[in-house]
């Protein structure tokens, strides 16, 4: 057994950039599948409202039945929540920003966390800086690696709370956002909404959407995702897809490496990305099972949270919305056209 004591370090660059200039230089047709899928409002407006109505249902049941229903439907509503948020992260759903970030805020209401707004602004970084530790808001603090250390309980822990250990990641990063209207309307309408369902449905409602909560990202099948990304389980590969049957429920998120090569694509066309370049990630490793990586988290205790690459932060490099790969190429390809043309 191989105890990791540290991250694993790499002088390479990340890996997405290359990929997708390989792809759209061999397969330029990918192109197409840029662009925003407004339709996702509808999936929000009606995740919300099962959410609303679960908790009305359950409000005076018993806790028995409160805790089920959060853990077997809650849970992979809320997860469904997080995969629409991150959407409007990325403004997949309309051409106006701010549209977007009030459909985010929308998704975020069922989850009583405020954090949509936060989300899209440290999610960005993940992506453009993939990997260095004082940007990267998704990897995880040296001393929380070393509290959940490799063991069972520690890990057992690390997911009841992991909601917990996200927010902690903050203080480390170089670029912390200021308090803006944005972050003030997010927390104003989550005020205005648990006060709702307080008043109206009282607090088991209340309990049901912090439990589903707690569940999609937790102690559930569920948070495998979170492994699944971007923890080291086969090799050094950084990246890695779930292709298996809670696609379904999950909006497409586990084509993680195609969303990373093409994150603007919506969740919809993911699968088109693999369909049509099979030869990019037919050959990487991949999961089919969310539950069976629970398990194997949960006991291999060569897998810990130190099982992530970090790099060197390579030159000074402006932090934009738009940074990323294939939109870059996408406008340089544009430039080239048109100056053939001229």
């Amino acid at each position: 057994m191989v105890k990791r004591t540290d991250f694993v370090y790499s002088q390479e660059t990340e890996p997405h950039r290359i990929r997708t200039k390989q792809i759209l230089k061999q397969h330029p047709e990918m192109r197409k599948l840029i662009g925003k899928n407004w339709t996702t409002i509808f999936a929000i407006i009606g995740i919300v409202s099962l959410q609303v109505v679960l908790s009305w249902l359950v409000s005076d049941k018993s806790w028995w039945i409160v805790v089920g229903v959060a853990y077997l439907i809650g849970a992979f509503a809320d997860h469904a929540l997080f995969v629409m948020i991150h959407e409007c992260a990325h403004h997949l759903l309309f051409k106006n920003r701010s549209a977007n970030r009030l459909a985010g805020i929308l998704a975020n209401l069922p989850q009583l966390f405020p954090s949509s707004v936060s989300f899209e602004r440290y999610h960005i970084k993940h992506h453009s800086f993939q990997g260095v530790h004082e940007l990267d808001a998704d990897l995880p603090n040296r001393w929380e690696a070393k509290l959940i250390n490799n063991y069972f309980f520690g890990k057992v822990i690390w997911f009841l709370f992991y909601p917990l250990f996200q927010v902690f990641r903050i203080s480390r990063l170089k670029e912390i956002k200021p308090v803006d209207k944005w972050i003030v309307l997010n927390f104003v309408l989550e005020a205005i909404f648990i006060t709702a369902i307080a008043y109206f449905f009282g607090w088991k409602a209340i309990v049901f959407l912090l439990l589903s909560f707690f569940f999609s990202v937790g102690l559930h099948p569920l948070g495998a995702r979170w492994i699944q990304e971007h923890y080291l389980t086969y090799g050094e590969q950084e990246t890695y897809s779930y292709y298996g049957p809670l696609n379904a429920v999950a909006f497409n998120v586990g084509y993680h490496n195609e969303h990373h090569d093409f994150p603007s694509v919506p969740w919809n066309k993911l699968p088109e990305i693999r369909k049509g370049a099979p030869a990019y990630y037919d050959t990487l490793s991949y999961h089919t099972s969310w539950t069976k990586l629970f398990f194997r988290f949960l006991f291999d205790r060569e897998i810990s949270l130190f099982s992530r690459v970090v790099r060197k932060e390579r030159g000074k490099v402006k932090l934009t919305d738009e940074s990323r790969p294939d939109v870059d190429l996408v406008k340089e390809k544009e430039k080239e056209k048109e100056m053939s043309m001229n």
